[in-house]
């Protein structure tokens, strides 16, 4: 089996590469639009495409792989920016488009937790999408719009939900990164909201292995969260890595306000991943 990877050098993406480089029987295909800023694991292909300037010959130029892991998004993480859908969807969609007129037959695409809006509690599948943000919009609508493809043209479709996550490469202003930073300087204390809003996290390793484990199932799943499906306090989380790092740092909560573009409390159900995981 061919697997490609689009976004392969990001955050989530060389997460992915290390994930599909262990899998017996896969040949793995690396995308991004300028060569790797660091080595790539030996056994992976690497290939320079720039979605918005596409060559014709795309999908021979990826080797026609069997499945694509969809993994690449520009203006992040800048998530009000309109830029999402007055200029990348279009760009999006041509490019998987092209890809499934040439011979493409399974897709796994990432999508967001904001998809679900300001919907509170647990979050399952089957409720309608309701995004808050110009981010999660765009991706709701590339959803609907690879939904019409893939019924045309018979392609397999995963669109696979991520919601929070953390580990090593991750942006300097995710929360994580924040911590290990304050940690390196040697800070007393780490300044934070109050810590009591409801999330739902994974590290960044365990959703590659959920990703790579998705690409190698038989058919598509549709919509599929991707997800612990235990609410965990931000307070809790931070605590668990002081613990497990042995930093002696005080949390200094209620120092910033709480985001007001989220619900205080919601996690994902993932029940339907783990059902399709275990018929895999």
């Amino acid at each position: 089996m061919k697997i490609a990877v689009t976004g392969a050098s990001g955050f989530v993406g060389r997460h992915v590469l290390g994930a599909l480089a262990g899998c017996p029987d896969v040949e793995v295909v690396a995308i991004s639009r300028h060569a790797p800023g660091s080595p790539m694991p030996s056994d992976v292909h690497h290939v320079a495409i720039d979605m918005a300037s596409l060559p014709s010959d795309a999908f021979e130029m990826l080797g026609c792989p069997d499945v694509l892991i969809h993994l690449a998004w520009s203006g992040l993480p800048n998530y009000q920016s309109r830029h999402h859908f007055e200029t990348h969807l279009a760009v999006q969609y041509r490019f998987l488009e092209r890809l499934v007129s040439a011979g493409l037959s399974k897709l796994v695409c990432a999508g967001t937790c904001f998809e679900y809006g300001m919907q509170s509690g647990e979050l399952t599948e089957s409720l309608p999408p309701d995004p808050r943000n110009p981010y999660g919009f765009a991706k709701d609508a590339l959803r609907r719009q690879l939904e019409f493809l893939a019924a045309d043209a018979g392609v397999k479709l995963t669109w696979a939900r991520l919601f929070y996550m953390y580990g090593e490469g991750q942006s300097a202003g995710a929360l994580y990164s924040q911590f290990l930073a304050a940690r390196g300087r040697g800070d007393a204390e780490f300044p934070m909201s109050g810590g009591e809003q409801l999330r739902d996290y994974l590290p960044v390793e365990e959703v590659a292995r959920y990703l790579s484990a998705l690409a190698r199932t038989a058919s598509g799943g549709g919509i599929v969260n991707v997800c612990s499906g235990r609410p965990t306090s931000v307070r809790s989380l931070v605590e668990g890595w002081r613990d497990s790092l042995g930093v002696p740092m005080k949390l200094a909560l209620g120092r910033f306000p709480y985001p007001s573009h989220e619900p205080m409390a919601f996690w994902g159900s993932n029940s339907k991943l783990l059902r399709l995981l275990e018929r895999s």
